[in-house]
């Protein structure tokens, strides 16, 4: 890097959070978020703030958000939650101006901890209306282009960032890397295991042999030379997308892997307020089913009372600190954090 480490502290002083060692990477921190802020705002997206404690923190079955309490002058609790995505209050903000926005929302996401994720981190989470799923991957593809060096080393990976992201549809991915022909089998278990050649594990439903393969087969695959879009999600995996009216087996979704890293993950945004109901109780239920002892919170009801007036959208959510550590070549997220607890 041609980042200096330089510092205003005399030779010798203790530095017990070791920011002196991680200046090269804080101050690349620092670059991207300005030349971020920069490209939304030269297009037109407007920078907002929302509430980072909220009674509905998410509907993601697999996510444990942290709970705390709220408690008002004259004695009422209230139990309120860290949200673990921004989504839908940006959602509400959308549906009521009809403005593409953006925020560096910092979530929160409990019991997750690795290389690449720290427990409480920042999202950088953006939404177009008017603007379909084809055209966020170019406007997505031009803003790593212009905030990330022409050529990045990490792991043995070597991204040439010159060259046009690869765009992949998950039924090609699976063809390609795994030899399944995926979208015959949705929601049969037994028919993937035997197109893939594996065994089923204890337990294991059709889902959680989807994401085995996509961990094992899918993703050390793509990624390694230039990023690569993800592209049309089967429709048991929509989440809050819309499902393709061409096909109804997949959902207009994407994600973005980079040099063994997932980057990003976007919508055409569901606006039917009636399917996005079904939808947060059927995962209301799974949750219920796999975490049974874990918190309880409402269904937001004021994003299902915006959803109708939200004009066609799409958004992504996109992991900040890992796009800075692909920017300064940092291997752990924590070298990305000013400070740590």
């Amino acid at each position: 890097m041609s980042v200096s480490a330089t510092s205003h502290l005399p030779v010798g002083t203790p530095d017990p959070e070791h920011l002196r060692d991680r200046l090269p990477f804080l101050r690349r921190r620092n670059m991207v978020l300005r030349g971020t802020r920069a490209f939304l705002e030269a297009r037109g997206c407007m920078e907002v703030e929302t509430p980072c404690a909220t009674p509905t923190p998410g509907e993601e079955v697999h996510l444990l958000p942290f709970q705390t309490m709220r408690e008002t002058p004259d004695g009422q609790r209230q139990p309120l939650f860290l949200h673990t995505s921004p989504e839908f209050a940006m959602k509400r903000i959308v549906a009521a101006t009809g403005l593409p926005v953006f925020q560096f929302a910092r979530v929160w996401r409990n019991g997750e901890a690795s290389a690449t994720h720290a427990p409480e981190f920042t999202m950088l989470e953006w939404y177009q209306p008017g603007m379909p799923l084809t055209g966020l991957m170019d406007e997505t593809e031009a803003l790593l282009k212009a905030v990330l060096p022409p050529t990045i080393h990490r792991n043995t990976c070597t991204l040439d960032m010159s060259l046009p992201f690869e765009r992949l549809s998950m039924e090609e991915a699976f063809r390609r890397h795994a030899g399944v022909d995926l979208l015959p089998t949705q929601g049969n278990a037994q028919a993937l295991a035997h197109a893939a050649g594996c065994s089923l594990r204890e337990g294991e439903l059709w889902e959680d042999l989807f994401f085995r393969l996509l961990l094992e087969r899918i993703e050390p695959a793509i990624g390694q030379t230039r990023p690569t879009f993800l592209t049309h999600w089967p429709a048991s995996q929509a989440a809050l997308a819309r499902k393709d009216p061409t096909d109804p087996r997949v959902a207009l979704r994407f994600e973005l892997y980079a040099a063994g890293m997932e980057l990003a993950n976007a919508f055409d945004e569901l606006t039917d307020p009636a399917e996005q109901r079904q939808r947060f109780a059927q995962d209301r239920a799974e949750r219920q089913s796999l975490y049974p002892t874990r918190p309880t919170w409402p269904m937001d009801e004021k994003l299902l009372h915006a959803l109708p007036h939200m004009p066609p959208c799409s958004g992504i959510a996109l992991g900040f600190d890992r796009l800075v550590m692909l920017a300064s070549g940092a291997r752990h997220i924590q070298d990305v954090l000013w400070i740590q607890d």
